[in-house]
């Protein structure tokens, strides 16, 4: 495929600074780009390989100084440049279409028009796929479970019983969703299982990522957001309600009956305790442990997580605590000799 700059840039939503008849060919990475290709600019760190890049053209903010190569302005130039992956990149994930033969299909399942069911796919009783959904090799969907137009399933992913998944959910290799919540009551010695009879509804436009569980609810609704991004190797337990717009990054763990609002982004390892609501526009640091509600439009970090403020300022400390230490042990040893005269006269 070869587009000039200029049409690109109506394809993208943007303006040509420099010469728009360019061809491109393909896009690439600020360092890895060769020569044919777009790459983009939107980090501030990367601007040291701006005058070594072999792209062709790059996509810069609309603030950004003139530079030598042709470049498309715009807004926000790393969505542009995810439309431009789009734009230039074939979908490497082959489906077959129609149902395999070796997929096992229960009674009284409704397909969509255009369903692909893979290789060794089993489909419970009563389950209800929409409209192009595709199964890949291996998944497990369980009975009465309905699965929205347009979802995607990657190879080996399990959606239990009776859940619910909206339309256009991307979900990868390995995830689990709705299976039991970890729930036990202590009868003596002896551990009882708590039976979670609840379900689990995936809204719209959501992602899950590979090996990401997600628990079913005691009672009631595990319920995740519509549009909200979720992570590799991330668990969500039962009960949790997360709102629209949020992106939860791997390796999170989010413990029962916790509400996560609109728009909160959870860093990489955070941990979020029972039965607390972290409100709307909330930002965790990434390895935060969360013991307690946060209130809207707050940035935590740390363990415990506290403003991010002052967590900077306790790291920041932290570092002259060796000196600190011998500083205290002198002073001790100096209030030592000094008291010692009037210990002697006593």
């Amino acid at each position: 495929m070869r587009v000039r700059l200029d049409e690109l840039a109506k394809r993208l939503g943007g303006e040509v600074a420099g010469d728009g008849s360019v061809e491109i060919t393909g896009v690439g990475g600020i360092r890895e780009a060769r020569p044919g290709q777009i790459t983009f600019l939107a980090n501030p760190k990367y601007e040291v390989y701006l005058p070594e890049t072999g792209a062709s053209a790059v996509i810069l903010g609309g603030d950004h100084p003139d530079i030598a190569k042709p470049a498309l302005r715009c807004a926000n130039p790393y969505v542009a440049f995810l439309k431009a992956v789009k734009l230039f990149s074939a979908d490497h994930v082959e489906v077959a279409g129609g149902i395999h033969p070796s997929a096992v299909i229960g009674a009284g399942v409704s397909l969509g028009a255009g369903a692909s069911i893979g290789p060794h796919v089993v489909i419970g009783d009563a389950a209800v796929l929409g409209d192009g959904v595709v199964l890949m090799a291996g998944v497990y969907v369980g009975a009465r479970t309905r699965i929205g137009r347009g979802t995607f399933v990657y190879p080996n992913a399990v959606i239990r019983e009776e859940v619910a998944i909206g339309e256009r959910v991307l979900i990868h290799a390995g995830a689990v969703i709705g299976d039991d919540g970890f729930g036990f009551a202590k009868d003596g010695k002896c551990y009882l299982k708590i039976p979670q009879v609840g379900n689990v509804v995936i809204e719209d436009d959501v992602e899950i990522g590979a090996n990401t569980t997600i628990d079913r609810a005691t009672t009631g609704t595990t319920r995740i957001g519509r549009g909200t991004r979720i992570d590799n190797l991330v668990q969500v337990a039962h009960n949790v309600v997360i709102g629209q717009n949020c992106i939860i990054c791997a390796q999170v763990g989010i413990s029962g009956s916790t509400e996560v609002c609109d728009n909160v982004t959870l860093a990489g390892q955070a941990g979020l305790v029972g039965h607390i609501r972290i409100g709307e526009n909330v930002m965790v640091g990434a390895q935060s442990g969360v013991t307690k509600s946060i209130p809207p439009d707050t940035q935590v970090s740390g363990y415990p997580a506290q403003p991010h403020g002052v967590a900077r300022r306790i790291y920041a400390s932290l570092k002259t605590l060796p000196e600190l230490a011998r500083t205290v042990k002198d002073l001790l040893s100096r209030v030592e000799r000094l008291e010692s005269p009037a210990k002697k006269e006593e």
